[in-house]
């Protein structure tokens, strides 16, 4: 049997949906925050030589001392175009190689210097846990061996402080390695250092540490920690009595002691975790005219970006080459884009704020509780768009409320429906959830059964798993533990 192939034209008609380049260019530029935003105009501002802020030209002459000028006339287009670059290296600090050079009088009595002021106040960055703890290490006197597996220690404790590889791991890792009975003797060492409790290999060493470091008669509190970590957990006091023979006043006044004078996570008391910076993209507070929601965004949502005069006359002007007008209508219609990308983000971000606040209005009258089901497929309707739209103008973007600030998504939330035929979020079933656990009886806290039962009397009708669900996320425990003896 023989085979051939060949190779037959043919005409085929097919719908394709493909994005352009400026479709990607405005999606990306939607999802971002305005600290983001920011960030990629002024790369934008770098790279692209047609784009331009628009106040640049609207700043005041950087005023120079008058020299004689042996030339002559000076020429008023080309000192305008030198101001012009001045100001522009001041505002976005260039190196000195490109700025032209303008001599500086050396300040005397009295001048301050705007930036070596900042760069005094400017707070320096906290040391590290191993620095801090090196820096105790070495100023004992220590055998070399000893020495090596500290420090050995030290570079491989967690942030919080705690040691959560086995010593054997931690000497293989020095070279030459080190004898285990050196590792225990460093590590008895490093756990003398401050923080108390540090170098700890398990919450129970953590707190017997500290426990160690405290003055007075610690014997209820030590019990406790060695043998009934988890009945204190567990809330089982009476258990506790009955197998240490303390009453439960005694019990309950040495946890009381522990939970307020030991820590679990001794690190963080040098080195704080970093938080987040957050910049609300969107504000909303009462009108001071007539009392109603006002909805604005931030400074920096909208960046003041023109296309420059001086490259669109470059790309109508003939006598340029075609490689120059090629090259400049590439920058003309990048700076365009992103103009309009950066205008289609603002006008989609206010719609959606606006259509957030005017849906959510009882949230900022009383609160989480006043939460309505509103869902991204039901905005996305309403302003025709696709759902995936809505979630990328939302996406790490906040709203300044007069409630506080909340990122964007809290205010779509799913939900149920109540006898009456309202709408509640479970945002708010949450909040019910917590106010009924607050109002109960300690000595007799309500199970899941008794809270769903409670909420399907107010015509909330939901499932005692879903009661659990919601509790758990709360850190709310159960009753069991919930009992106060």
């Amino acid at each position: 049997m023989s085979q051939s192939l060949s190779q037959v034209m043919g005409q085929y008609m097919r719908m394709e949906q493909r994005l352009t380049p400026q479709l990607i260019q405005s999606m990306d530029i939607l999802q971002l925050n305005i600290m983001a935003l920011e960030n990629r105009v002024a790369e934008e501002l770098e790279k692209n030589i047609a784009l331009e802020r628009h106040d640049l030209e609207q700043e005041a002459p950087v005023k120079r001392r008058e020299e004689p000028d042996d030339r002559g006339a000076a020429d008023t287009s080309e000192a305008a175009s030198f101001n012009r670059l001045d100001g522009f290296s001041r505002e976005y600090d260039l190196d000195a190689v490109d700025a032209p050079y303008t001599p500086r009088r050396a300040p005397v009595d009295g001048d301050r210097d705007p930036k070596m002021e900042a760069m005094a106040n400017t707070a320096s960055r906290p040391a590290g846990l191993d620095e801090y703890l090196l820096s105790q290490w070495r100023v004992l006197e220590l055998d070399e061996e000893t020495r090596r597996a500290g420090e050995a220690i030290i570079y491989h404790l967690e942030e919080d402080g705690y040691l959560k590889i086995r010593l054997e791991e931690v000497a293989d890792s020095v070279r030459p390695p080190l004898a285990l009975d050196v590792m225990e003797r460093a590590l008895a060492l490093v756990q003398r250092l401050d923080p108390v409790g540090i170098a700890a290999r398990d919450y129970q060493e953590c707190l017997l540490l500290q426990l160690e470091a405290m003055p007075g008669d610690n014997r209820i509190e030590r019990e406790l920690i060695q043998n009934h970590l988890a009945d204190i957990e567990k809330n089982r006091y009476p258990a506790i009595a009955k197998a240490t023979g303390y009453s439960v006043g005694e019990i309950q006044e040495a946890v009381k002691a522990i939970t307020s004078t030991l820590v679990l996570h001794p690190g963080y008391r040098v080195v704080d975790r970093a938080v987040p910076r957050i910049q609300p993209d969107v504000m909303v507070d009462y009108s001071e005219r007539n009392g109603e929601l006002e909805v604005r965004l931030a400074d920096g949502n909208s960046p003041r970006l023109r296309v420059s005069r001086k490259y669109v006359d470059m790309l109508k002007a003939k006598e340029n080459g075609k490689d120059v007008r090629d090259f400049v209508r590439k920058h003309v219609e990048a700076a365009n884009a992103l103009i309009d990308a950066i205008r289609y983000r603002r006008g989609r971000l206010l719609a959606v704020a606006e259509a957030i606040v005017e849906r959510q209005r009882d949230f900022f009258e009383v609160g989480p509780q006043g939460l309505k089901v509103l869902r991204m497929s039901e905005l996305a309707e309403r302003l025709s768009c696709d759902p995936s739209t809505i979630s990328r103008t939302v996406a790490e973007k906040y709203m300044q409320t007069p409630r506080g600030i909340y990122p964007m998504r809290y205010f779509f939330t799913g939900g149920t429906e109540t006898e009456d035929g309202q709408t509640t979020s479970w945002d708010s079933v949450k909040v019910r959830v917590s106010e009924i656990v607050e109002k109960e009886d300690g000595a007799d806290p309500l199970n899941d059964d008794q809270i769903a039962a409670a909420l399907k009397a107010e015509g909330i009708e939901i499932s005692r798993r879903t009661v659990a669900k919601y509790r758990q996320q709360l850190n709310i425990p159960p009753a069991r533990q919930r009992r106060k003896f």
